[in-house]
């Protein structure tokens, strides 16, 4: 069977703009710029070819942890997302005591250096107790940078990001030490006032975690973090668009300000992802999912989502009617240039890897490719 493909005939979001009926083509495990001669043609007429997508911060999917499963659990919850057209996944971490969340970060680099995920990023434990959200309270602990250098050091370079409450003591030098490694020091679960989280994007912080969510409100006279965030061209922001976590407003009052190069779409998911209603563990905290809303059992605070990407992509256009570039944009081209990655995904352009996801005319998933290999192979009759 000919392992080269031209896609052609759809609907193809290239980083300059849509082209109707282009043509994209694949060899082996790339995407390269002329067809062999031995090429399948693939007819994608009447569907959208776009980047598979890049989630920045995800706990896990298909009933699976990616901060406490075996091995096995966080490959399932991998393929649960890749399911769903996320080819590039950054496994999240929960607050925990750090000996645990050191032992799970070798776990998870392991899986990153063997090409599984993207890296890790550490959510917690350096979290404000004022945001907690879903981390549990007698777990966290000031971000003191020794402290944050013994996660970094125990991902063993696969440390992709942590959020950080960088009000707190030791939150600026840890956001120093973070940027001097390479490492994305991401606001979050915050209580900064404005001028504090201003002072956190001078010494390098560059994300705001799932922006709006786990941080005080904004404010007219106390714009507070969100005000600083938005207005910072240096500040890539998450959002997590499943209609739960923020109103579509806030969405568009996010696009509008940070414009279309700044957001990132997020999952954040957990367990329960791609999987169903039921009881979970996010970290040593019980969560009841209902109605694909996922809560604390005790105090009911939000607790992840059980959001994939491909719905995320479809709420966008038909919900928040976003144009579909900007859309592509937030779901692969932006998170992959923030982790450094876009020589490799990102985009569909010659050379990178084949990682690529089809849509129907109404943005239903229809077909996913992985570095050439079919993920969900399409169905187009």
């Amino acid at each position: 069977m000919a392992t080269s493909k031209v896609f052609a005939g759809a609907q193809v979001v290239l980083p300059t703009g849509i082209v109707d009926g282009g043509r994209v083509i694949v060899d082996g495990a790339r995407i390269v710029g002329s067809a062999p001669a031995d090429a399948e043609t693939v007819d994608l007429s009447g569907h959208w070819l776009v980047p598979g997508f890049v989630d920045l911060h995800n706990h896990g999917g298909g009933g699976a942890s990616f901060t406490s499963g075996t091995v096995e659990d966080v490959l399932k919850g991998i393929h649960t997302h890749r399911l769903h057209g996320t080819t590039t996944t950054v496994a999240s971490t929960v607050t925990g005591d750090m000996d645990g969340l050191a032992q799970r970060a070798g776990l998870l680099s392991e899986l990153a250096e063997q090409g599984d995920l993207a890296g890790i990023h550490f959510e917690g434990p350096f979290i404000s107790p004022c945001r907690k959200g879903a981390h549990s309270e007698e777990l966290l602990r000031d971000p003191d940078p020794a402290e944050v250098r013994k996660l970094i050091d125990a991902a063993r370079g696969q440390a992709q990001m942590v959020t950080l409450a960088t009000e707190l003591p030791g939150g600026i030098d840890s956001v120093r030490l973070l940027a001097e490694h390479g490492v994305i020091a991401a606001i979050g679960h915050t209580d900064a006032t404005y001028e504090q989280t201003v002072e956190a994007i001078e010494a390098g912080a560059t994300v705001a975690t799932h922006l709006f969510n786990a941080m005080p409100a904004l404010g007219h006279r106390t714009p507070g973090p969100i005000a600083a965030l938005l207005e910072d061209d240096r500040i890539t922001v998450e959002l997590i668009n499943d209609g739960t976590h923020l109103h579509p407003a806030s969405l568009e009052l996010a696009f509008h300000h940070a414009g279309p190069g700044r957001v990132a779409f997020i999952t954040d998911a957990m367990d329960a992802a791609g999987f169903g209603d039921g009881r979970y563990m996010l970290g040593p905290l019980e969560v009841e999912v209902a109605e694909g809303v996922a809560r604390l059992v005790e105090g009911g605070s939000i607790a992840g989502s059980t959001l994939t990407l491909d719905r995320a992509f479809k709420r966008a256009i038909t919900i928040d009617r976003l144009p579909v570039e900007d859309v592509v944009a937030a779901l692969s081209a932006n998170p992959a240039r923030l982790l450094g990655m876009y020589d490799k995904v990102g985009s569909l352009e010659p050379g990178k890897d084949a990682d690529l996801v089809i849509l129907d005319s109404a943005f239903e998933l229809k077909g996913v490719m992985r570095r050439g290999e079919w993920v969900v192979d399409p169905q187009l009759g």
